[in-house]
């Protein structure tokens, strides 16, 4: 008799999404800025300023890279209508990021978003011990979406975003001697500054951004994941890490990244401490972050710019 609870693989890839539009303006781009503390520190500082004000008008503030990660925002309510998909999303967890800009976001657009299954893999059993305060194994799957956003009017293309997700109590469907795996591109390879205290109200802000998990807000909620209280937005803690790159190694140009990359590796507490470290390699900044009172990375990945800053 067939599992009614295990996933159909076959019809997961096949599904096909509806393209989305995501209109956004000045406004939207300097609330961002300051969900991922721009100008925490010091409210005039020239590096960070441009993000939220510019002396000739909001229409000419510049656009943090990571804001591209709101395009992809809306394929993750749609995962509940995949067919043969079948998960808690209550459980549901950031694993990675891969972002790519193929032109500098303008302050305010109209953004049309193709979204598709880039990949979908059975990860079977796994043991989350140090993450989790309970429920802390059972099965679990990622999946992998791919959105590409293009400037509406123009029809250019301006990001492409890779989220994987990982989908607590959605794996175990397959051979466990040969786990299902399923992928449709390439794979990725995967100094320091201090970062102020993030505030305890972080999430509370970052969400207004458009990422409305409760996992974020909700105590209860939280608790049911397996944590003590509500995290920080992985998107956000990218967020402060690629800022800190900007400032320290692109001189405060954020036109000179080209890609970025992100693992998530553990969850931030609002009001924890972030340290991002990181290392130039020709054209390429490796970083890592880590949440300074327990002394654990949380985050890590590279960045590759087009070109390095003329002061290096």
């Amino acid at each position: 008799m067939a599992d009614n609870s295990a996933c159909n693989p076959d019809l997961i890839i096949a599904h096909k999404f509806p393209d989305t539009t995501y209109v956004y303006t000045e406004r939207d781009v300097a609330v961002y800025a300051l969900g991922v503390g721009a100008c925490g520190r010091d409210a005039v500082d020239t590096d960070e300023l441009k993000y939220v004000y510019h002396e000739n008008g909001q229409q000419f503030i510049k656009v943090l890279p990571t804001f591209s990660t709101l395009f992809s925002l809306r394929g993750l309510p749609q995962l509940s209508g995949v067919p043969g998909l079948k998960f808690d999303k209550r459980l549901l967890l950031h694993g990675q990021q891969y972002i790519e800009i193929h032109k500098p976001l303008p302050s305010n657009a109209s953004i049309l978003n193709k979204t598709t299954i880039a990949g979908f893999h059975d990860k079977g059993l796994y043991s989350l011990p140090e993450m989790m305060s309970s429920n802390s194994g059972g099965k679990a799957a990622i999946l992998e979406l791919e959105t590409r956003s293009y400037e509406k009017e123009s029809g250019e293309l301006l990001t492409l975003n890779r989220t994987s997700v990982f989908l607590r109590g959605a794996g175990g469907f397959s051979d466990p001697s040969k786990p299902f795996t399923y992928s449709n591109y390439p794979v990725n390879p995967a100094s320091a500054m201090k970062i102020p205290k993030t505030q305890p109200s972080a999430a509370l802000l970052y969400r207004l951004s458009g990422d409305y998990n409760p996992l974020h807000s909700d105590p209860m909620i939280a608790k049911v994941a397996g944590f003590s209280r509500p995290i920080l937005h992985g998107l956000c803690t990218l967020g402060f890490a690629v800022r800190a790159i900007i400032k320290c190694i692109c001189r405060g140009h954020p036109d000179i990244v080209k890609s970025i990359f992100a693992r998530f590796l553990l969850h931030v507490y609002p009001g924890e401490a972030l340290i991002t470290e990181m290392w130039l390699e020709g054209l390429r900044v490796i970083y890592q972050v880590k949440a300074k009172e327990r002394n654990r990375a949380v985050l890590s990945g590279y960045v590759d710019l087009h070109r390095l800053a003329a002061s290096l």
